[in-house]
C-alpha cells in the first residue's frame, strides 16, 4: 500500500511520496499484452483457398451419377439414341476418352477404342461409331460416340473440315475412310442424302490435351475455330474435355482432387477457351484411364461429371430441334 503524504516527515518523507507517484506512473505506461494467435496452415501460389468448382468426393457422389445415366432415357420418339462426336488435335486423348467412359461405366478396365501408342499421324482413319453397354445382355445406353480422324496442321493433313461438317449434318456412315486431300462425294457408298434428327450429331465434343495447349499449331485452331462456326450455325452445342491434366500440374499429378484448386489447371482453362472459342463453364478437365488395372473414385467422378453434361445437352438440342419441326 502506498504510504499518505501525512504520514511522511521532512524532505525524507516527500522523496518517499514522489518514488511512489513515479512507480504509479510506469504502472499506466505499461504497454498492453499482445495476444498470440496461431499462424493459419501456409496456401501456395499454385492453389486457390476455395474450389472454382465444387465437387464432392465420395462414393455416393459416383454411384448417383451412375445411377442418373443408366435411368436416363430420351423422350423424343424419333430419336432414341443421342450422338456425340469427338474431334481435336492428333494425340489429344480422343479415343483414351471414350475408353475411359466405358470403364468408368462398366466399373472396370476396358479397351472399346484403340488409342495411339504415339502421335505421329492420326491412329484414326475411319468414322467408328462406338456403343456402350449397360452391363445388361443387349442392353446399351442411350448414346454414342462417333469417333473421327484428328486434326493436322496444314492442307492435306489429317481430317478435311468439310468431312466434318458432313459428320455434322448426319450425311456421313459408320466406316467411312477418310480422305485429307479430299472430301467425301455423294456418290460414295457411306454419303447419306437426307439425313434426319436421328442421324445428325447432337453435341460436338473437342478434345484438347492440358499439357500441350500452349504448343498446339494455330493452323490447327483455326481449323478448330472453324468447326466450332459450323456446328454454332447447326445450333450444336459444343463442349471441351481437357485431358492430361496430370501431366499440365504437379500439384494434380500428386492429387486429383486438387483439380478445381489449381491455379494452374484453371489457367489452361482460360487458354483453352480463348484459343478455341468456347466458354470456360463448357470446358471440363479429365484424367483418362491410361495404365491403371483397376478404377479410381476420383478419375470416375471427373469423366461422369463430364459425360453427363454432355448427354444433357445432347439431349436439350435434340428436343429443341423437335419441337422446332413439329
Amino acid at each position: 500500500m502506498l504510504t499518505s503524504v501525512k504520514d511522511c516527515q521532512g524532505s525524507q518523507g516527500l522523496q518517499l511520496v514522489n518514488d511512489k507517484i513515479q512507480e504509479m506512473a510506469r504502472l499506466f505506461r505499461r504497454k498492453p499484452i499482445r495476444e498470440t494467435r496461431t499462424p493459419a496452415p501456409a496456401i501456395t501460389s499454385a492453389e486457390y483457398e476455395i474450389p472454382w468448382r465444387p465437387v464432392i468426393w465420395s462414393n455416393s457422389t459416383r454411384e448417383s451419377m451412375l445411377r442418373g445415366l443408366k435411368r436416363f432415357h430420351l423422350r423424343t420418339p424419333d430419336v432414341s439414341c443421342l450422338k456425340i462426336m469427338l474431334h481435336g488435335p492428333i494425340g489429344a486423348g480422343k479415343s483414351s476418352f471414350i475408353n475411359s467412359v466405358n470403364t468408368t461405366l462398366q466399373g472396370r478396365i476396358t479397351t472399346l477404342a484403340l488409342a495411339e501408342a504415339s502421335a505421329g499421324t492420326s491412329f484414326t482413319t475411319k468414322l467408328k461409331i462406338h456403343k456402350l453397354k449397360t452391363g445388361e445382355p443387349g442392353c446399351f445406353y442411350p448414346f454414342v460416340f462417333t469417333d473421327i480422324m484428328g486434326l493436322e496442321p496444314g492442307q492435306g493433313h489429317g481430317v478435311h473440315t468439310d468431312d466434318i461438317f458432313r459428320v455434322l449434318r448426319g450425311e456421313v456412315k459408320n466406316g467411312y475412310t477418310f480422305n485429307p486431300v479430299c472430301p467425301i462425294a455423294e456418290a460414295n457408298q457411306h454419303f447419306k442424302p437426307d439425313p434426319s434428327l436421328k442421324d445428325q450429331v447432337h453435341c460436338l465434343v473437342s478434345v484438347l490435351p492440358a499439357d500441350k495447349i500452349s504448343l498446339i499449331s494455330e493452323d490447327v485452331f483455326q481449323k478448330m475455330k472453324h468447326v466450332h462456326k459450323m456446328a454454332h450455325d447447326l445450333g450444336i452445342p459444343e463442349v471441351i474435355i481437357m485431358s492430361m491434366v496430370d501431366k499440365a500440374c504437379p500439384l494434380v499429378n500428386d492429387n486429383l482432387r486438387k483439380i478445381y484448386i489449381s491455379r494452374n489447371i484453371r489457367e489452361k482453362i482460360e487458354e483453352c477457351s480463348k484459343k478455341s472459342g468456347v466458354p470456360v463453364d463448357y470446358i471440363y478437365p479429365v484424367k483418362n484411364y491410361s495404365e491403371e488395372v483397376n478404377t479410381n473414385i476420383d478419375k470416375d467422378i471427373l469423366i461422369l461429371k463430364a459425360i453427363d453434361n454432355i448427354v444433357r445437352l445432347a439431349s436439350y438440342y435434340v428436343e429443341h430441334q423437335d419441337y422446332l419441326h413439329q
